[in-house]
């Protein structure tokens, strides 16, 4: 499997929120830095951002576009979550996935903080 496969399977995974897999395709030590947030490592850092996200009833990533270069993927993507709570997020992120042996060994995502807190506050995205 390519990386540009493997990072697709873990979209894939979010999406059907299969949060086992999730946690499964991601070694031991990867460091997740969901900048601006503090970094996480392994599979137990990932399960915690997870969780800290609260009832989540729906994820769509969409990726508009993708690049491989060796065994880093580049990302484009605008990820959609909806919350039981009613409330739905869409944001504008540029990912960065670094893959060890078919697993991600590193993930980096950036996103604009303003737009997120504005969404979160019901506020409108921009």
């Amino acid at each position: 499997m390519t990386p540009r496969e493997t990072v697709e399977m873990f979209i894939d995974a979010w999406n059907r929120m299969a949060w086992g897999r999730v946690t499964e395709m991601v070694t031991q030590d990867c460091v997740y830095h969901n900048i601006p947030m503090q970094p996480v490592t392994g599979p137990d850092g990932v399960r915690g951002v997870i969780e800290s996200m609260g009832e989540i009833k729906g994820v769509d990533w969409k990726i508009t576009n993708i690049a491989e270069n060796g065994n880093v993927v580049l990302t484009e993507r605008v990820d959609c979550f909806a919350f039981a709570s009613g409330q739905l997020l869409e944001i504008a992120v540029m990912g960065t996935f670094e893959v060890e042996d078919g697993k991600i060994s590193a993930w980096r995502d950036y996103f604009d903080l303003g737009q997120f807190m504005a969404q979160m506050q019901g506020g409108q995205s921009s």
